[in-house]
C-alpha cells in the first residue's frame, strides 16, 4: 500500500525570532552638562600640569567614544574649542614675552629690547629679560583656562541643545531659548566654514591665508544673518513670548519667593566661605534654593507646555552627572588639603609630581564612556 502524504514527517515549524532589544533611552543632556561642567570646575582647583593633562584625555575620550555618529553640527563643534584652548595658552605666553611677568626668576631664557615708559605706566614693561620661572607660571595658569574652555566644548558636542532645552521648566523656557541659541551659534558657524572651504578648493580657490579667510568671512556672515531671520520668523509663528494668564496674587508670590531664594542662595554661599558664618550658611543655602524651586515652579504657569518624549534621569544619567561631580568634590578636597601638591610653584624651577589619589578621581570621569551608547540626533 502506498502512504499517504499525510504520513510524511512533518517539519518543525521555525521558532519566531525574538523582538529586538529596545534601545538603551539616550543620557539626559543635564547630566553631559553637570559632569562636563564638573570637569571644569575640577580645572580650576588645580595648576598641576599632569593633572590638567589627565582632565583634557579624560573629556577628550568621553568625547570620542560617546559623541554621536551622526552629522549633527553641535556634535563636530569639539575640535574648535580645542583649537581655541591652543590658541589662549599661545596668547597667554605671547603677553608673557612682550609684557614680562611678576613673577621673578633666575634661569633667563632671552633679553629683548626694553622699550622705556613713563613714570604712570609702572608695573608695565615691554620687553626685558624672559625667565623660564615666568614662562612656566603663565603657562600653567594658562592650561588651566585652556582645560576649562575643552570641557565646555566636551558639553557642547555631547548634549543636544534642542533636548536641553526641552528639558527645561516652564520659567525659564525664554531664557533657556535664548542660552541654546547661543550655544548653537558656534557649531553652526564652524559647519559653514567646512562647507564654504570645500567648495572653494572644489573651485580651485585658495581656502586658506588671510585671502581665503576674508572671502569665506562674508558668506559665513551671510548665512548666520539669514538663519538669524529664519530662525525668529519660525518662532513667532509657533507663538514664541505667549504666555497665559495668570492671577496676580500667584505672580507676586512667584516674585516674592524667586527674589527671597535667589538672595537665600547667595547669603547662603556667601555664610558657607567664612568662619563666622558656617553655623547658618548650610540651612540658609537649602532654604534659599527651596525657595527659588518653589517659585520657579509657580513661574512656569505663565508658559504652559507640552513635551512630547521627554528625557528622563535615569540610573545612568544619574551616574554620569555623579561621576563627575565626585571628581570635583575629591579635587576640591585635595586642593584644600594639599595645596602644595596640587599647585606646583615654579621658585625652585621643578618638575611638578603626579598625586596618586587625585589622579585616581579624576579617572572617575571616565565612567561615562563604559555607560553611554552611541546617542541619536
Amino acid at each position: 500500500m502506498g502512504r499517504s502524504p499525510l504520513d510524511a514527517p512533518r517539519l518543525a515549524s521555525p521558532r519566531p525570532a525574538p523582538p529586538p532589544a529596545a534601545p538603551p533611552h539616550p543620557i539626559h543632556p543635564a547630566a553631559w552638562w553637570l559632569w562636563s561642567l564638573s570637569l571644569g570646575t575640577a580645572a580650576t582647583r588645580t595648576t598641576n600640569p599632569l593633572l590638567l593633562s589627565l582632565l583634557l584625555a579624560t573629556s577628550a575620550y568621553v568625547v570620542v567614544t560617546c559623541r554621536p555618529r551622526t552629522p549633527a553640527p553641535w556634535a563636530r563643534s569639539y575640535p574648535a574649542f580645542l583649537k581655541l584652548a591652543l590658541a589662549v595658552i599661545a596668547v597667554r605666553l605671547l603677553f608673557t614675552v612682550a609684557l614680562g611677568s611678576p613673577v621673578p626668576g633666575t634661569h633667563t631664557l632671552l633679553t629683548l629690547p626694553e622699550v622705556p615708559l613713563p613714570a604712570w605706566a609702572q608695573g608695565i614693561r615691554l620687553g626685558g629679560r624672559v625667565t623660564a620661572e615666568a614662562l612656566l607660571f603663565s603657562f600653567y595658569d594658562a592650561l588651566r583656562l585652556a582645560t576649562l574652555l575643552v570641557c565646555v566644548g566636551a558639553a557642547n558636542a555631547l548634549a543636544s541643545p534642542s533636548r536641553l532645552l526641552k528639558s527645561l521648566p516652564g520659567a525659564l523656557y525664554e531664557t533657556g531659548v535664548a542660552v541654546v541659541v547661543a550655544l548653537t551659534f558656534a557649531p553652526h558657524l564652524i559647519a559653514d566654514v567646512h562647507r564654504l572651504r570645500a567648495a572653494r578648493r572644489l573651485r580651485g580657490r585658495p581656502d586658506r591665508g588671510v585671502r581665503g579667510l576674508l572671502q569665506v568671512g562674508l558668506p559665513v556672515l551671510e548665512g548666520a544673518l539669514e538663519r538669524s531671520v529664519a530662525l525668529a520668523a519660525a518662532m513667532d509663528a509657533r507663538g514664541y513670548g505667549r504666555t497665559a494668564d495668570v492671577p496676580a496674587p500667584v505672580r507676586r508670590t512667584t516674585a516674592v519667593l524667586t527674589l527671597g531664594g535667589l538672595l537665600g542662595v547667595c547669603a547662603g554661599t556667601y555664610g558657607l566661605l567664612t568662619a563666622a558664618g558656617a553655623t547658618y550658611g548650610l540651612p540658609l543655602l537649602l532654604a534659599g534654593l527651596a525657595a527659588a524651586l518653589a517659585g520657579l515652579r509657580l513661574g512656569g504657569r505663565r508658559s504652559p507646555r507640552t513635551r512630547h518624549r521627554p528625557d528622563r534621569w535615569t540610573p545612568r544619567a544619574l551616574l554620569v552627572a555623579g561621576s563627575g561631580a565626585t571628581t570635583a568634590a575629591l579635587l576640591t578636597f585635595a586642593a584644600a588639603a594639599d595645596p602644595a601638591v596640587l599647585r606646583p610653584g615654579v621658585l625652585p624651577l621643578t618638575a611638578p609630581a603626579l598625586p596618586v589619589w587625585p589622579a585616581a578621581a579624576v579617572l572617575l570621569g571616565l565612567l561615562p564612556a563604559f555607560l553611554s551608547e552611541e546617542q541619536p540626533s
